[in-house]
């Protein structure tokens, strides 16, 4: 009897399906750069070379984690690609470029074209929010290597910037104040230990907790916030010196890549409120308060650095920026970042 890559477990015709929802979606980001349609070899982007005196293209790449278990439990699907660009656009923004076009890359078990379409719906989403153009990207059906219910996403973001203003952190000095941009919540990092502490113990997905004022799970699958909106003007107003994208490793392990060696961010955490689903994993999980800021962003999603001069200048462009510390000279004893919270000294 002959066999069809259908019996196989790759459904060709599932695959092309899946394209024609998705192609609106995909449609809706383009950018007038934009050269090519959904279905090219390649995606083609005319760079606008008379905007910048040095042109310089800044990329990133990142996927979103176990975050992905959640969506999967809850069958939701349309948040996670927003997830997927955030990662990506946040961290080449922190030095200073303009995210210009994203591709995604989704790899699963069974390939359900309304399922596909969701997960680029919200690819779309995020590329929107970040004024990026989605010109291209892969859906690889993978029977046998993944189980028919799950799924990864991946992503990778493309973005310029002029040479003379890429943001390596140089000209961060002693006396600089710090920033911070609130996160909605656990963003893309941590999920491992999230999940540990709050799915697998007196909790479950569906759990509706008073604080959080949603069910565990709506809670954990809040989308990334995405800066690009926030900090692109602020760029053109106000001589940033250094910016910082909070994920894995929270404050801690993020801020020193950001300036010299001989320098220290003392953070005061008592600056803003986290929000109440840190205090959560805290309180039900006995996790120390060290390990929390090592894991998550504790509620501080982006920091921008500039001299003491300019904070209300970027307070009038991000209203919801807040002096969170200040940079020092580094102490013989000190890390890259000392952060104080009451009596308590990380």
């Amino acid at each position: 009897m002959a066999i069809s890559y259908k019996d196989a477990g790759v459904d060709i015709d599932a695959g092309n399906l899946a394209v024609e929802k998705m192609k609106g979606f995909v449609q809706s980001t383009y950018r007038p750069e934009v050269l090519t349609d959904l279905g090219s070899f390649a995606g083609l982007f005319e760079l606008n070379v008379q905007k910048y005196r040095q042109p310089v293209l800044l990329s990133g790449t990142d996927g979103v984690g176990t975050k992905l278990r959640v969506a999967q439990l809850l069958d939701k699907h349309d948040t996670v690609g927003i997830d997927a660009v955030a990662m990506c656009v946040n961290d080449i923004l922190a030095q200073g470029a303009e995210p210009l076009f994203f591709l995604d890359y989704i790899a699963l078990g069974k390939l359900v074209p309304e399922q596909v379409a969701e997960i680029v719906k919200g690819v779309a989403e995020g590329c929107k929010q970040a004024g990026c153009a989605l010109i291209g990207g892969e859906t690889a059906e993978m029977p046998g290597f993944y189980p028919d219910d799950e799924y990864d996403i991946a992503g990778f973001a493309v973005g310029v910037a002029d040479k003379s203003r890429v943001l390596t952190g140089d000209k961060v000095v002693p006396g600089d104040i710090l920033l911070g941009l609130p996160s909605t919540g656990l963003h893309s990092n941590g999920f491992s230990l999230a999940r540990r502490v709050l799915l697998e113990g007196s909790l479950n997905i569906n759990s509706y907790v008073e604080e959080l004022s949603q069910t565990v799970g709506e809670a954990m699958l809040t989308p990334t916030r995405i800066y690009v909106k926030d900090i692109l003007p602020l760029l053109e107003k106000v001589e940033v010196k250094g910016m910082c994208h909070i994920t894995g490793g929270g404050l801690l392990e993020n801020l020193p890549r950001v300036y010299a060696k001989e320098l220290c961010a003392h953070i005061d955490a008592t600056a803003w409120q986290a929000p109440a689903i840190f205090d959560l994993i805290q309180r039900l999980g006995g996790v120390e308060y060290l390990e929390m800021h090592r894991v998550f962003n504790m509620g501080i999603g982006y920091v921008v650095i500039v001299s003491p001069d300019d904070v209300d200048k970027v307070q009038g462009c991000c209203p919801d920026a807040i002096v969170i510390g200040q940079m020092t000279k580094r102490g013989a004893d000190e890390a890259g970042v000392v952060i104080n919270y009451t009596a308590r000294e990380v």
